[in-house]
């Protein structure tokens, strides 16, 4: 198999069971789990397998030299990218089904258009300014046909994904010079540490310290998250990446709407109507154009 061909294999598996945390969180809210609880099991599960592969490369040395600054900038990142966008999401799963969830997240790359704008004067070209108009439109079709069927708790939960998406994309746009610096696995390592930091010390302040009375089944879907929609897909991706390089990976992202959707369909017996239909592809087909015509761009 070409390094190509298992790029594609390896981003393809990444997407999938990325896609699967809102499935899994969602059935581990069917046995009343607290947020931060399932938050908390998640972190720690896939915390010591971060700790193992930092001491399996902590021989390998930087390309750069490291400074305490940029420790500094890791942990805000970790803080945002990984701890804050996770608690926000949890949150809002509470209140919109997993497919709806995923089509919210998945608008992240417009996102990043927009801070990059703000943050970096970057001009907003004319194809992404109508990339950005078709996904808002696709995410405005789904959404209010959510509204019509499930009330107003959906504002509430669609408006704290919607933060999800605003604060990784802040971690993709500030952490891109950092990430060369440290290496893709150590500074992955090191985020997902301090943001188990963060999710401890948010719940020594306001958790409801019942973690050790939940049933099985909620450890089970925690063990399962850190494990087959954290750790594996984290290096999957990274390896897909590496393949195919950032723009080409981001086209096989449009996966994930459809994963979530397929995987909630069965897991879940989530449905949904025409109308939502209509708005995924919308919204599938606003990224996947800004992600092709941004790989024209980088191509030349």
């Amino acid at each position: 198999m070409s390094s190509k061909s298992l790029g594609i294999l390896y981003g393809v598996l990444g997407v999938v069971l990325f896609s699967s945390k809102a499935v899994m969180v969602k059935l581990a809210y069917r046995y009343d789990v607290d947020t931060l609880d399932l938050l908390l099991f998640r972190m720690l599960f896939s915390l010591p397998f971060y700790v193992f592969i930092l001491f399996l490369i902590r021989k390998k040395s930087s390309k750069t030299t490291i400074v305490a600054r940029d420790y500094a900038w890791l942990f805000l990142f970790g803080f945002v990218g990984y701890y804050l966008a996770s608690y926000f999401d949890f949150l809002g799963l509470n209140y919109i089904k997993a497919g709806l969830e995923r089509i919210i997240l998945f608008v992240y790359p417009t996102i990043v258009v927009f801070l990059t704008w703000l943050i970096f004067r970057k001009k907003i070209t004319r194809v992404q300014f109508v990339a950005i108009l078709i996904t808002y439109l696709g995410v405005l079709i789904t959404f209010w046909d959510e509204l019509d069927i499930t009330g107003n708790k959906v504002l509430l939960g669609g408006f704290l994904v919607l933060l999800s998406a605003i604060t990784y994309a802040s971690y993709l746009v500030g952490s891109g010079w950092l990430i060369p610096k440290f290496g893709v696995l150590r500074f992955t390592c090191y985020a997902m540490i301090v943001s188990t930091i963060c999710i401890v010390i948010h719940y020594l302040v306001a958790g409801n310290w019942e973690f050790a009375n939940y049933p099985w089944p909620v450890y089970a879907y925690g063990l399962a998250m850190a494990i087959f929609a954290t750790l594996i897909p984290s290096f999957l991706v990274s390896a897909a990446i590496e393949r195919l390089g950032a723009s080409n990976f981001s086209i096989l992202g449009s996966l994930g709407p459809i994963s979530t959707i397929l995987l909630a369909f069965v897991f879940l017996d989530e449905k949904l109507t025409n109308w939502q239909l209509v708005g995924m592809l919308i919204v599938i087909f606003g990224v996947t154009y800004l992600s092709i015509q941004g790989k024209k761009r980088a191509n030349g």
